[in-house]
């Protein structure tokens, strides 16, 4: 059975990409491949084996496009509100706190937000299957 060991996002400035996931998710680079033309960083925290993958292309200007086929990379935390108040506080801009809910059972509350290059990060609160 297959492993998933990481998520690759390619990034414009690898210095504030690496400051924004440091701050948001805590993560930090857990190995790095230099080539003359790009560089590979891989971050995670203690929380994880699953990590990050941050391509940065040297010389690259132009924005990344998503089209309509991106999605978001999930986290899940235990303190939601802490989290969306600690983001704020170090200007990360979430958005609000969001509920999904069938009838009256809570499913899901999360926020969402993103990252220098416009990757979505949605952030659950751990609970039912998001634990």
């Amino acid at each position: 059975m297959a492993k998933i060991i990481h998520a690759m996002v390619r990034v414009r400035d690898l210095e504030r990409s690496l400051k924004f996931y440091n701050d948001s998710l805590g993560l930090s680079i857990s190995h790095r491949l230099d080539f003359p033309e790009f560089s590979l960083v891989y971050l995670r925290n203690t929380e994880n084996d699953f990590e990050i993958e941050l391509t940065w292309n040297r010389g690259r200007e132009v924005a990344y496009t998503h089209g309509d086929g991106y999605g978001h990379v999930a986290a899940a935390v235990s303190d939601l509100e802490g989290e969306h108040a600690r983001m704020t506080g170090v200007g990360l801009k979430p958005a609000p706190i969001k509920e999904f809910r069938r009838g009256e059972k809570l499913l899901a509350r999360f926020f969402l937000l993103e990252d220098p290059d416009g990757y979505k990060i949605e952030m659950l609160e751990r609970s039912g299957h998001y634990v």
